[in-house]
């Protein structure tokens, strides 16, 4: 197993991953003459920061690549897209740096507040400017937060330490949550009347993209400042840098541009502003805790399977994996069984959870099931990432259906697969210590083992049938493992699902097709 750490993280982080017996852990920081495209060709984890670009072209030399751990919050850097179309997992660490990123957030409000940068810049210019360095208090103060997640709700306490009054918009917080924090909820166009400073603590996403703008700036009160220290992303920057040009913002503090390092000097440069080079989140602290963690979360995931702060799947504790992992397998086997029977140009996929299992997050169940159905057809690697993003791209409808009481059997997986000519539908289960079972195919009942080489045939329901099977099947020197039958006495038609022990040759199912009652005689391999 080989982890890329391609990164600064922390030396503790290192050694965890070190810790694990067989693996090979290169920190390229510390390896001269490193080449990142090189090194991550046989990697099977990858570890950055803010600095390596995950990107598209770097993804396609990974061959081996299982997980991309980000010790922070933004994956900004990390091409999701192409990361989950190559069935990577993305985890992040969220929260790890919230204290840092808040403490830098209220040195920013009072360094605004009190001109800190100005009065520095003067003093080493051999200034004395007492006079025309006048600040204003935070006490009594209004801030606006747009964001009340960990970061924003700790900046928020800190800022009743300094007896502001705190407003906040974010449409995801329950009034009772603001409530604890003594915040008041209220609306965007509230906050940028309100508010004598805004912080920004949103991600970044289409609606929230250059939320800081000409038309919100307009309905503010002259004398607003800003600081942003989530995404350059919020900030139109040309609309700022007018605000603050024509007086009506007093001064901005930026952790973050919309590129970095901004190629554009004339907003950093401005006097009113006081700009860091994405250092919110850069303590000794909170990079200790994001790099063990995510160090953590690596080992855990490549040992276990359990993904904890996944970006491109839904997070799963260890006890749930637990409880979902056989009918992983199940999902897996029991659609990569009836993918072969149902043929090509699949159009849709239809699976119903039954019992207690309808009570589960059954994400990963689902996503199992598509890899099952689309391995067979597809020559690119398909896992439980990428799965249901393949199906999407090749316009495969997927549909689920719960119910915690229609099923004759508790817990039981139904799928059903749909193409352009031949369907076909099925019911499996897990029984006993964790053996898969077929409890139904094509509507009609038959119990059987899903494993291994199984004959499918389908017949018509008239004596000798059985017989003459066996009999070929033992002419070959093929051992039946088990031999199970099912009826559908309405139409007259037969099932039988044959497990054997040994290879399959066509001649012997070009024989058994040769009985007159058969109608299908398939080998099926799971």
């Amino acid at each position: 197993m080989k982890i890329l750490v391609a990164d600064s993280v922390s030396e503790k982080a290192v050694d965890i991953l070190r810790e694990q017996e067989g693996w090979d852990v290169v920190f390229l920081p510390k390896k001269m003459g490193a080449n990142l495209a090189e090194e991550i060709v046989d990697a099977d984890a990858l570890i950055v920061r803010s600095a390596t670009k995950a990107t598209a072209a770097l993804l396609a030399k990974a061959e081996r690549l299982r997980v991309i751990g980000r010790a922070g919050t933004g994956v900004d850097n990390v091409d999701l897209d192409a990361a989950t179309q190559k069935g990577v997992v993305v985890m992040n660490t969220p929260g790890g740096n919230a204290v840092s990123v808040a403490e830098h957030t209220l040195a920013l409000l009072l360094a605004l507040a009190r001109r800190v940068s100005q009065a520095d810049a003067s003093m080493k210019a051999g200034r004395w400017d007492k006079k025309t360095l006048e600040g204003i208090e935070l006490r009594g103060k209004t801030l606006g937060l747009i964001g009340l997640g960990q970061i924003g709700s700790d900046v928020a306490r800190l800022a009743k330490a300094f007896e502001m009054q705190v407003i906040a918009y974010d449409p995801y917080v329950s009034s009772i949550v603001a409530g604890e924090l003594d915040v008041k909820l209220a609306s965007i166009e509230e906050v940028f009347k309100s508010a004598h400073f805004i912080s920004l603590h949103c991600s970044a996403t289409p609606e929230t993209r250059h939320l800081v703008n000409s038309k919100n700036l307009a309905q503010a009160q002259s004398g607003l400042r800003i600081v942003n220290c989530a995404r350059g992303e919020l900030v139109n920057e040309v609309d700022l840098l007018a605000a603050l040009e024509s007086g009506l913002v007093a001064g901005a503090a930026l952790d973050v541009f919309e590129v970095e390092p901004p190629k554009d000097s004339k907003l950093v440069a401005h006097p009113n502003v006081i700009a860091t080079p994405h250092i919110a989140g850069s303590t000794e602290e909170a990079q200790e805790i994001v790099g063990i963690r995510i160090a953590e979360q690596i080992r855990d995931f490549l040992t276990t399977g359990t993904a904890r702060n996944a970006v491109n799947m839904p997070a799963v504790s260890p006890d749930h994996y637990k409880k979902l992992e056989p009918y992983i397998q199940l999902g897996e086997k029991l659609g990569a069984f009836l993918a072969q029977l149902a043929g090509e140009r699949i159009r849709e996929v239809r699976i119903s959870y039954d019992g207690g299992l309808a009570e589960l997050n059954t994400h990963l169940v689902k996503n199992a099931v598509l890899k099952g159905v689309l391995t067979p057809a597809l020559s690119e690697q398909v896992n439980l990432i990428n799965a249901g993003a393949l199906a999407q791209k090749r316009g495969v409808e997927v549909g689920e259906l719960r119910s915690a009481r229609r099923a004759n059997f508790s817990n039981s997986l139904g799928i059903g697969i749909f193409t352009e000519g031949e369907s076909a539908t099925g019911v499996g289960m897990v029984g006993v210590r964790g053996t898969l079972r077929i409890l139904g195919l094509n509507d009609i009942d038959i119990e059987a083992p899903l494993r291994g080489v199984i004959i499918f045939i389908r017949n018509q329901d008239v004596p000798g049938v059985i017989g003459r099977v066996g009999t070929i099947l033992g002419n070959r020197n093929i051992n039946i493992a088990t031999f199970t039958l099912g009826r559908n006495s309405q139409t007259q038609q037969a099932i039988a699902l044959v497990n054997v022990d040994n290879h399959v040759p066509d001649e012997v199912l070009q024989e058994i097709r040769t009985i007159p009652a058969v109608t299908v005689a398939q080998v099926v391999e799971v």
